[in-house]
């Protein structure tokens, strides 16, 4: 299995692999064709970007059964569907700027996907050929303004609300994968892919159906129960099995 990283590398990024806890610089695409070119010195060591800079992120709702129920709503008879912009996506140990303002600020600990190919009406049975791999997200959330708004654009989609990486795990099956939500050293959230109430293929068909989706975008597949706020000083960690732990520190914004 591959892990694909996007590294700070001059004025922008440059994509490396690692295969065998070894690091490589990308020979090629990693939307096409790609592979391990010169290898990495451990030292002087990088700084990670977010491994891609989605157009969208297409985010799911209440996709754990338990989550469901912690948030008082009835299980949805299909995926709730919102969105989160591009501003406001950051990398690891990007600081997550939680505006006063804003009231009451939460995690949400996620698994994401990661499109690898232009998706347009794609079925289930095939999904997984359009995904280049799985990462991890953070979907902050201003509670308040969620439940004054009804709609979630507003509560999301404040800059530096999508944590994403460390990197992109390419070949995992998201069947089954451990999914963790860390504030400082107390684990808030813990659950596993299997409890999702709509898996992958069937999330990456229903949204195609009505959006094509582009290299580089990402379906977040929902957050298990344990929710809980965030406020400056605090540190923030995904952990997916795989992929491995993004890690933010909360700052006042």
């Amino acid at each position: 299995m591959d892990r694909i990283y996007r590294l700070k590398h001059g004025m922008g990024g440059r994509y490396a692999v690692e295969r065998g806890g070894t690091f490589f610089w990308v020979r090629g695409d990693i939307f096409g064709h790609y592979e391990p070119g010169e290898e990495i010195p451990a030292d002087p060591p990088f700084k990670l970007l977010a491994p891609v800079q989605p157009s969208i992120v297409v985010c799911i709702g209440l996709n754990y059964k338990d989550h469901a129920a912690e948030m008082k709503k009835k299980l949805p008879e299909e995926p709730l569907v919102f969105l989160k912009p591009a501003s406001s996506v950051v990398g690891p140990e990007d600081p997550i700027r939680v505006p006063a303002w804003a009231g009451r600020i939460e995690h949400e600990a996620e698994m994401a996907v990661v499109i690898g190919r232009r998706a347009s009406n794609v079925k289930a049975d095939q999904a997984m050929d359009y995904v280049l791999g799985i990462t991890c997200l953070n979907d902050v959330t201003a509670r308040e303004l969620q439940a004054k708004d009804v709609q979630y654009s507003r509560a999301k989609g404040f800059d530096t609300f999508a944590p994403l990486g460390p990197c992109i795990a390419v070949g995992l099956d998201p069947s089954a994968l451990g999914v963790e939500g860390w504030v400082n050293a107390e684990r808030r959230q813990h659950s596993n892919t299997r409890e999702l109430i709509f898996p992958v293929p069937f999330l990456v068909e229903h949204v195609t159906r009505f959006m094509t989706l582009n290299p580089g975008d990402v379906i977040t597949t929902g957050t298990p129960s344990g929710v809980g706020p965030l406020v400056p000083g605090d540190r923030m960690m995904v952990k997916v099995d795989g992929v491995g732990t993004l890690g933010n520190p909360v700052m006042a914004g």
